[in-house]
């Protein structure tokens, strides 16, 4: 492949969501859950040029994935794509004009193909998304999936051979059943319309990795269920990479052709 798609995460986790997806002629925002400010202060330190951003990209309806729409909306002139189940499904998000789109629609953004579909969560009508571009001089793809309690075939189709595998990593089920959170939130996150756990999404690794795939990068890790090192390790047995720094944030296989990493809620991240 050649690498034409680039990734920013720019916050990730319950207390904020944003990725901008950078392909040859433009840029996507994937949610807007953190302030104008912190969006602008975190591009600025990974280098994404938000002035690239030609349209923004919401999965759904949760405050840590709209929170900011509302004021970036007011500098943005680009569509804003959801589903109806999204744009309805709080009231502060019926002043803003959404694009409406079906969960597994196909849109031309930023010089990339994205394709939509579906994912389980308690909302109204969630989606996550492929973006790959394919032409006689370019062939890549990004695969982006988070706030999921399962995987469907469409999305473990779409996700297939991606070279940058964005992919929730939220919880581990051992520190969640003995942690803190009461009885009804532990079913819900740990159900299939709650989130992926660290185990779900290295089983998942296994059958979307290929050799086109160079980096995963595990999403949405919970502050009170999951530790960093404790994601990346799970995730880096799946696939065959041993631990590449300190803290075990970061693996790599010993051939050096796929790196594994985590996202963070605080500290911005590139992946090119």
């Amino acid at each position: 492949m050649t690498p034409c798609i680039h990734l920013y995460v720019l916050a990730s986790g319950s207390k904020g969501n944003a990725a901008v997806v950078a392909g040859p002629t433009g840029s996507v925002l994937v949610d807007c859950g953190i302030s104008r400010r912190a969006l602008h202060q975190r591009a600025d330190q990974v280098g994404c040029d938000l002035d690239r951003v030609q349209a923004i990209l919401v999965t759904h309806e949760h405050a840590d994935h709209t929170d900011g729409l509302s004021v970036v909306m007011n500098h943005f002139d680009g569509p804003i794509y959801a589903t109806a189940g999204t744009a309805a499904g709080r009231k502060f998000l019926a002043h803003i004009p959404f694009r409406l789109v079906d969960h597994d629609a196909t849109l031309q953004l930023g010089g990339m193909q994205v394709q939509c579909f579906g994912t389980s969560h308690d909302v109204n009508d969630p989606m996550c998304f492929r973006f790959s571009v394919q032409d006689d001089n370019q062939d890549d793809a990004l695969g982006w999936v988070t706030d999921t309690g399962y995987l469907s075939d469409r999305a473990m189709d779409l996700l297939y051979g991606c070279r940058i595998l964005g992919i929730e990593s939220n919880h581990d089920p051992r520190m969640l059943q003995t942690g803190p959170y009461p009885g009804f939130l532990k079913q819900r996150i740990a159900s299939d319309i709650g989130h992926l756990s660290n185990d779900q999404a290295a089983d998942a690794l296994r059958d979307l990795v290929t050799p086109q795939t160079e980096t995963v990068v595990g999403l949405h890790l919970s502050q009170e269920n999951n530790r960093p090192s404790l994601a990346c390790r799970t995730l880096a047995a799946a696939v065959g990479a041993q631990q590449a720094n300190a803290t075990f944030t970061e693996a790599r296989t010993p051939d050096g052709t796929l790196s594994v990493c985590v996202a963070s809620q605080d500290v911005p991240i590139e992946v090119y």
